[in-house]
């Protein structure tokens, strides 16, 4: 996918939650944090570890922002 102007006026806006969004947001964070949370509890705290939080810290935002973007 190219990078043009229309997507980054899309990544780059404010976009007010509408419908349903909301709820899809916090069940994405809730099931973020249910992983995150087994991993920290099965996992050594090491630099692995943290890696793998940031992954789905990471996996959040962005199912989060191809929410908000709508797919764009």
């Amino acid at each position: 996918m190219a990078v043009d102007q229309a997507a980054l006026d899309n990544w780059f806006t404010y976009h007010k939650p509408e419908a349903d969004q909301p709820a899809r947001y916090e069940e994405l964070r809730a099931a973020g944090k249910t992983l995150a949370e087994t991993i920290v509890r099965l996992t050594p705290a090491c630099a692995d570890q943290t890696v793998a939080i940031r992954h789905v810290r990471d996996a959040v935002f962005n199912a989060n922002a191809a929410i908000a973007c709508g797919g764009k």
